[in-house]
């Protein structure tokens, strides 16, 4: 999905519906379950929800909150970006699950307001986001991609809990979070997964969203509609394995048997080694 094809009123809504899921998945938590670790390193479920509420926060304009803390001394803290994030988190930290989620709730409210009174010229005006100079539609869709990875990531902490609330990863929040994916494999596939020149790749996910991607290698690597030739190696796996592979949540040696190869087995599977470009 191209940039210019993102449509305002699908993309808002689905982005309020995500805000929603992640209110449903930690409501009635208790405590303990609030500060389960997540497969972000050093944050639990409490933190990756009060990172939703910190970036919502900053787009409402809210300043940088003061800590005493020397966020940069966590081992998990490897740059800016990280230590920015971790001042918002060590603020929030002192409040109880309930009240998180309590803030989280008035947070989106407000979020939900201020994208309703965005004009069609600042909704394609130019903005700065993690991905870099970007129309404000398209980071958008960086903020549903972003939350609904940490819909998986709370998931992920709380197990069998969650399962039990039937969270779906599919549907069209999760569609249009993978079409964030996409503009990124090629780049990956060259630089992390070593695909060479000449090559092609097909990447099959088998649901609950089911696409197919090929990418094709010629000086430079990109997403094409149909590869011009058999594809060298067909890598099919389920989209949430997929997802988690590329935020760097999970390794895929852990989940060989969930992974399929055809055709150059070594290029595939050492693609499906390293598809993560973000965590």
């Amino acid at each position: 999905m191209s940039t210019a094809s993102l449509d305002r009123t699908e993309l808002t809504s689905a982005l309020s519906d995500q805000w929603d899921a992640l209110a449903e998945l930690t409501s009635g938590l208790d405590e303990d379950r609030w500060r389960l670790p997540s497969p972000l390193p050093g944050w639990t479920v409490f933190d990756v929800l009060a990172h939703v509420v910190a970036i919502e926060s900053m787009l409402l304009g809210e300043p940088l909150p003061h800590v005493d803390s020397d966020v940069r001394a966590f081992d998990h803290v490897r740059n800016d970006t990280g230590a920015l994030n971790e001042v918002w988190l060590e603020s929030l930290r002192p409040l109880r699950g309930d009240d998180l989620l309590r803030r989280f709730t008035e947070v989106t409210d407000r979020r939900r307001a201020a994208l309703a009174a965005v004009d069609e010229a600042a909704w394609a005006a130019d903005i700065q986001s993690p991905i870099g100079v970007v129309p404000y539609g398209r980071f958008m869709r960086v903020r549903l991609f972003d939350c609904w990875m940490h819909q998986l990531d709370i998931t992920d902490a709380l197990g069998g809990e969650a399962k039990s609330l039937g969270m779906d990863e599919g549907g069209r929040r999760a569609e249009i979070a993978l079409d964030e994916i996409e503009p990124f494999l090629g780049r990956v596939v060259v630089k992390r997964g070593g695909a060479p020149d000449g090559s092609r790749i097909t990447i099959e996910t088998t649901g609950p969203v089911a696409r197919t991607v090929h990418i094709r290698v010629d000086g430079r690597a990109e997403v094409v509609a149909a590869l011009d030739g058999p594809a060298d190696s067909v890598i099919r796996l389920g989209s949430s394995l997929f997802a988690r592979l590329c935020g760097g949540r999970i390794a895929a040696a852990d989940h060989r048997d969930e992974i399929e190869v055809e055709g150059d087995r070594e290029l595939g599977e050492r693609i499906a080694a390293n598809l993560a470009f973000t965590l």
